[in-house]
């Protein structure tokens, strides 16, 4: 080992940048779960050797290494966002390797803060090891504007059973417990803990284990309710409109056309339509008024359209989610608290446009951030409809996207355009967080993209119609099962705090025993 230790080069800069990087597969769309139980015991062994070794710094170099190439590899479909328009392709360099750079910080921090560990006690430093690393994940999905994306979690989301836990505990709760997991086969390293290796194998075996069970209990008890029938049909409508068009002076009569022609509305049928954000970014709300003719000669007073668009107000843009009968009349309204930096708005506006930049997105003006999320209701004889308002990667942020905690909700609409990030990764992980706060709210989810995947989630997060991001259609939905409130939806991330107290508590515990 000394030997190793000592060619730096292979032990403190290749190998660990290499299974960053190799974890990342355990991500959607791969999801080979299976690496996180080889990658996350050899960090911490590396972790435990360079405590014999190394200096205190060291320790955040590994870390800061481990987390580049993780986000480097799952997060470089963010630069296609930068090749629509010339402007930005000069960016491209920056932004594959700044943003990785700096979200690895917080990978760095959370080794860096693992230096003082005794190397003796395994399991006891397993425990503190996950806790370490969870907060610091909860803090990146925090602080700043917050961005909680490829959380090591979401190695699960092909494991439907697997995580119905999340209705009870939250995202951030199974990331905890998913790092201890993924990290147990530690143990299996050292040849003296022989005894300690067969307890954590029968650990391991049951917590895997238990948790699959108790989520087959829970889907197959939800198989059994009785299916509702709404008293109109959802359509969920996905155009597949190219990104470039709309760079390039967009034509929205030709557009509502399109959307219209798609949507294929039948006068005597009721229905709502659920157009996706971005197809009509040429246009303001008001100016939609241009075409009330068009919509009213295609549309009845039996339906009723979600859409996404922009808003004008007092000089302000906003990207909103509207509801609109087929007079154009306005039925509700939501626009987007959580902005994209530099896709929706430019931190140090000013600056940057003196530069000649822009926001990437459509326009020069930046959007402006709606101050409430409130619940959208309509009730108008024909449709009762209640459902909390989406908007893009609104969706990520797990425990935050219900500010109010109402709980008078029946179903979640997200509306979103994954194009930016053309055919890679991208729109694949953003969609597997549909998946999660389907199960964490336990409410339908009702998902329309342009470019991306739309579908029909149920409140267990099975996905019941699902739209590829290459295909054009329509999804139509005329069944539900019931929404439930959960104890996620009641509490929240509090649950993840107790959590904190009781690994605290274990960690105590274990560290007297000297395991």
């Amino acid at each position: 080992m000394k030997k190793i230790i000592k060619n730096r080069l292979v032990f403190f800069w290749l190998l660990p940048f290499t299974i960053g990087l190799i974890t990342s597969f355990s991500l959607p769309p791969y999801n080979f779960i299976f690496i996180n139980f080889i990658t996350f015991p050899i960090l911490l062994f590396i972790v435990f050797e360079l405590r014999k070794y190394e200096k205190k710094l060291t320790f955040f170099i590994i870390g800061w290494l481990f987390g580049f190439g993780y986000f480097l590899s799952s997060l470089y479909w963010i630069t296609y966002s930068l090749t629509h328009q010339d402007i930005f392709k000069i960016l491209i360099p920056f932004a594959l390797i700044l943003i990785p750079a700096f979200l690895a910080i917080f990978y760095g921090l959370s080794i860096l803060l693992l230096y003082k560990l005794d190397t003796k006690k395994r399991l006891t430093s397993i425990l503190i090891f996950s806790l370490i690393f969870s907060i610091i994940e909860y803090l990146r999905g925090s602080i700043l504007t917050g961005f909680p994306w490829n959380l090591i979690s979401f190695s699960w989301s092909n494991s439907i059973n697997s995580l119905q836990i999340l209705s009870s505990i939250g995202t951030y709760s199974f990331n905890l417990l998913s790092i201890t997991i993924f990290s147990l086969p530690f143990v299996f390293i050292f040849k003296n803990y022989r005894k300690i290796q067969l307890k954590v194998f029968f650990i391991l075996i049951f917590l895997i284990g238990i948790n699959y069970v108790y989520g087959s209990q829970v889907i197959s008890k939800s198989n059994k309710e009785n299916l509702n029938f709404y008293n109109y049909q959802v359509k969920i409508v996905s155009p597949k409109i190219p990104i470039d068009s709309f760079v390039n002076n967009p034509d929205p009569e030709k557009i509502l056309i399109n959307l219209i022609k798609l949507s294929a509305p039948q006068k005597d049928v009721e229905t709502i339509f659920i157009w996706p954000e971005g197809v009509l970014t040429g246009i303001y709300l008001k100016k939609l008024n241009e075409y009330t003719d068009l919509i009213s000669n295609s549309f009845s007073n039996n339906h009723i359209i979600v859409m996404g668009i922009n808003t004008y107000d007092s000089n302000q843009i906003y990207n909103s989610i509207v509801v609109i009968n087929n007079d154009l009349e306005v039925l509700g309204k939501y626009s987007k608290n959580k902005l994209v930096p530099f896709g929706e708005f430019l931190p140090f506006e000013r600056l940057f446009n003196q530069l000649g930049l822009k926001k990437i997105t459509y326009g020069y003006q930046s959007f402006e951030s709606g101050k409430n999320r409130e619940i959208i209701s309509v009730s108008n004889g024909i449709f009762k409809l209640n459902f909390l308002p989406l908007i893009c990667y609104e969706i990520i942020y797990s425990g935050k996207i219900n500010f109010n905690n109402s709980k008078n909700f029946t179903s979640i609409i997200n509306v979103s355009e994954d194009g930016w990030f053309g055919n890679s990764i991208g729109p694949y992980q953003h969609f597997s967080h549909s998946i999660f706060r389907a199960i964490e709210e336990g409410k339908n989810i009702f998902r329309s993209t342009n470019n991306g995947i739309s579908a029909y989630i149920d409140k267990n997060g099975y996905v019941i119609k699902k739209l590829e991001s290459t295909q054009r259609g329509v999804i139509t939905i005329e069944r539900f099962k019931n929404s439930k409130n959960t104890l996620f939806s009641r509490f929240g991330n509090k649950i993840f705090f107790y959590f904190i107290l009781f690994y605290i508590s274990l960690i105590f515990f274990m560290n007297k025993k000297k395991i």
